[in-house]
């Protein structure tokens, strides 16, 4: 009779060396550690050119899903600084967090809201970012790519900028 226990992998935030995320993400996969570095694209500008890059969603942090067993193993690899903890405590990362980023960045960008008229007043919704969801009223459009919004939370308003293509009017 086979008595093995399944350990549980969890997830752990990875503090990293600047600008090292990438090249940590490749010895992690070269010693077989399950791990998600979240990359996002992004227009940079140098003096010459633009270019549209990947980088890192979070500078310096790799998430890691490991069993106990591994935990040191990732320690050693060169560029990992340390676990992100509480009180010496590493603190996991619930897997629920790791999968909101995960949607987060495959949301395809909403339909661009260009032809959309703007007015203060109109009852918006977030469709795309991390208040996905929320309501609120138009305050102020500001420029071409963003609105000031006003939104009920807690019994008290806060005022928030959000960019435009993230919300849709609904009244």
């Amino acid at each position: 009779m086979d008595k093995e226990k399944k350990v549980e992998k969890v997830w752990y935030a990875l503090y990293v060396k600047s600008r090292t995320e990438k090249k940590v993400a490749v010895e992690l996969e070269g010693i077989d550690i399950d791990f998600y570095l979240p990359l996002e694209k992004r227009l940079r500008q140098w003096s010459d050119r633009k270019k549209w890059v990947e980088e890192p969603l979070f500078r310096s942090y790799i998430f890691v899903h490991i069993t106990p067993k591994e935990y040191y193993k990732v320690l050693q690899i060169r560029g990992a600084v340390k676990y992100i903890s509480f009180e010496g405590k590493a603190v996991p990362v619930p897997p629920q967090q790791i999968d909101a980023i995960k949607i987060y960045l495959r949301e395809i960008d909403p339909v661009q809201n260009e032809d959309v008229v703007w007015e203060e007043g109109k009852e918006v919704e977030v469709m795309a970012g991390n208040l996905i969801g929320l309501k609120g009223v138009l305050i102020k459009a500001k420029g071409k790519n963003r609105v000031k919004v006003e939104i009920e939370v807690v019994g008290s308003a806060i005022i928030l900028n959000i960019p435009r293509k993230h919300l849709r009017i609904i009244g």
